[in-house]
Formats: C-alpha cells, sequence, structure tokens
C-alpha cells in the first residue's frame, strides 16, 4: 500500500505560516487583499471563488469579486477594469478565470495585468519570471502546489528524474521549470512521447497533467515511485471525479501517491493565499 499524500495537512501548514504574516503586514496597516475577476458562472469556476473566499476569510486577507455577464462586457471594458485593479493601491493580487467568452480577446486582457499582482502566472511576464527563476509575478497556483506536496512529505527533488506528463503553460511547463530550479533532472512528456511507459518507469518521481483519465496506468509504475496526480476528471461510469492516473492499479506498486480529490486541489488555494500576502510583503520593499 503506497503512503497517501494528503493536500489537507500541507494547506493547514501554509496557512499556519500565513497567519503570523497577515499578522505583522496589519501591523503597518496594509491588509493583504484580492480581488477576483469572474465573467459568466461556470460552475468550475463558482467552486474554486468559494474555495479561495474561504481560505482568505480564515487567514485575514480581503476580497472583492467583480463578476460580469458574459453579454455585459467586452474586450475593452475588462482592459478598463483591470487597468483600475492594477492602479489601486488596496488590492494586491488579481485572479481572472479562465478561459474568457470567445467574443474576448483573452491574451490582451491577461497581457494587461500587471505581473506584480499577477497571483495566477495570467501574464508571459510572470511565465518568464517562473521560467528564468526570478521573482517577477507568482507561478501558476496548481505548479506551485505541487512543490509544495512534494516538499510538505519530504520527497528528494535534487538530481531526482521526473517526468512531467503534459506541456501546458498553465501546469506542464510551468511544473517542469520549477522543478529544473530544484536540481531535478525532468522529461516533459505528452502525446508524442515514444513508449511513454518505460519513460515513466524509469523516473523516480511523475507528475500527471495531462487532462486525461488513466493516462498513467500500471504499465508506468514501479516500486518507490512517487506519483503527483494533478488531473481532474469526471468518470461517467462511477459518477465521480478521477485524476490522470490509473489510482486502484497503480496505488498498490508505488511508494507514495496523491490521490484526486484530497491532493493537489487542495493545496492550491493555500497556495493562492500565499501568492496575495508575497505581493502585499513586495510593496514594502
Amino acid at each position: 500500500m503506497a503512503e497517501l499524500l494528503l493536500g489537507l495537512p500541507v494547506a493547514q501548514s501554509i496557512n499556519q505560516e500565513l497567519l503570523g504574516r497577515v499578522a505583522s503586514l496589519k501591523e503597518v496597516d496594509i491588509v493583504p487583499k484580492l480581488a477576483i475577476v469572474r465573467v459568466g458562472a461556470r460552475e468550475d469556476d463558482l467552486s474554486y471563488e468559494r474555495g479561495a473566499l474561504k481560505r482568505c476569510e480564515a487567514l485575514g486577507i480581503e476580497t472583492e469579486i467583480l463578476h460580469f455577464e458574459e453579454g455585459d462586457v467586452d474586450t475593452q471594458a475588462l482592459i478598463s477594469q483591470i487597468k483600475q485593479l492594477n492602479a489601486r493601491r488596496d488590492v494586491h493580487g488579481v485572479l481572472m478565470f479562465r478561459p474568457l467568452p470567445a467574443h474576448i480577446d483573452q491574451a490582451a486582457v491577461c497581457e494587461a495585468l500587471d505581473p506584480a499582482k499577477d497571483v495566477d502566472c495570467l501574464t508571459s511576464g510572470s511565465l518568464f519570471g517562473v521560467l528564468a527563476g526570478v521573482s517577477r509575478g507568482f507561478a501558476p497556483c496548481t505548479a506551485e502546489a505541487v512543490l509544495a506536496l512534494l516538499d510538505f512529505y519530504g520527497i528528494a527533488l535534487d538530481g531526482a528524474d521526473v517526468a512531467v506528463i503534459g506541456r501546458s503553460l498553465v501546469i506542464g511547463k510551468p511544473v517542469a521549470a520549477l522543478l529544473c530550479s530544484r536540481n531535478a533532472t525532468v522529461t516533459t512528456c505528452h502525446t508524442h512521447t515514444a513508449d511513454l511507459a518505460a519513460v515513466c518507469r524509469d523516473c523516480d518521481v511523475i507528475v500527471a497533467a495531462a487532462g486525461h483519465a488513466k493516462t498513467v496506468g500500471l504499465d508506468c509504475a514501479r516500486d518507490g515511485q512517487t506519483i503527483i496526480d494533478v488531473g481532474i476528471n469526471w468518470d461517467e461510469e462511477n459518477q465521480r471525479l478521477v485524476g490522470d492516473v490509473d489510482f486502484d492499479a497503480v496505488e498498490p506498486v508505488v511508494s507514495k501517491i496523491s490521490p484526486v480529490p484530497r491532493g493537489v486541489g487542495s493545496v492550491t488555494t493555500a497556495v493562492l493565499a500565499k501568492h496575495v500576502v508575497e505581493a502585499a510583503e513586495r510593496t514594502l520593499a
């Protein structure tokens, strides 16, 4: 039986640290504040929003929601709202849900955001910061949550062979860059990878972020491995959320594995709150 890498203890540890940092900011009259920009009412956005609001409230982080109906806002109106948030000294972080409706130029809206307030890597400036290893903007919350999970459970990364399955700008490429910055040897895998199973079997750690259920099966696994499952998929047959890993097949074989749900997703809003606090702290520099 593999050790389950549960997200709740990781989130609680981050929360405990943030409480002191928020208190220190308030001593110098700075209250960290997150602005959430949402167009429409997708259920997954609303679910994440509820979790973020609950997390921020518990930590003493203020929040503000800017909600727009899909038919009531266009690209220029949304850019104008983003620029107003850039100029507000009381707002330290901005989270905008994506994808935006098709009639809105998502790239233009994202690039309008000041990287200093970009707490979930919407801008090319933030992505450059991740790839270059500099503090400009912030890494995607989910990508950083993967590192937080690995660190909390003492998974050694220096010199480790790691397979990252997925090459998106949201998770795959940023998490690969973060792992490289920790001296891991990273292989980025994707749909054109020849013999994915063989590549995975040779690795100490697998980060599954392909977006497809059962991408990682028994043929990818071996004894001693750690598997981090970032995927969120709906299993229609069993009416439940599943990851990208065939958990039932892989769990008896590997050493450690994060479940879905109760794994990486549980850490993401804690990382979001951490980014807001860091953004507020940077204003003191």
